[in-house]
């Protein structure tokens, strides 16, 4: 089967079945973020104890990137520390942003899916969103 369509089903199932969906009442951080050029949305909320993500949780509609990015790093990132996510998150972005060896780092389990969007760059800013909001809500912990 081609590696390409296996990526696509992989975004598509956590699009459909996001895993970590929802709230999240004993969070330490909550980010709002929207992405004005298509609309999406996300609000990620986290439980943040001793360095280390407790929980996370998200909520948000827009398309299949960003909802499956959101669902993939929920589930990457829930039980890494704090300095583990932000270097998730350099590694994601530079997956995004074309990047040959990110795409081959396991270290990024289903997020290797996103590698795509670098070939699209105005779906770049939706691989990212949760990402973003990641940022700023680590910096409040």
């Amino acid at each position: 089967m081609d590696p390409n369509s296996l990526y696509q089903e992989l975004i598509a199932r956590h699009s459909r079945r996001p895993r970590h969906r929802g709230v999240l009442e004993d969070a330490t951080a909550v980010v709002s973020m929207r992405n004005p050029g298509c609309g999406d949305e996300i609000t990620l909320q986290l439980r943040v104890a001793d360095g280390r993500i407790e929980a996370m949780r998200f909520e948000g509609e827009g398309c299949s990137i960003s909802q499956a990015s959101a669902s993939m790093m929920s589930e990457l990132l829930e039980g890494k520390t704090i300095e583990e996510s932000r270097a998730l998150l350099a590694r994601f972005t530079e997956l995004v942003h074309g990047r040959d060896d990110a795409a081959r780092d396991r270290s990024l389990g289903d997020l290797r899916a996103l590698s795509g969007v670098a070939r699209f760059p105005v779906r770049v800013r939706c691989a990212l969103l949760a990402w973003d909001a990641l940022r700023e809500a680590e910096k409040g912990v």
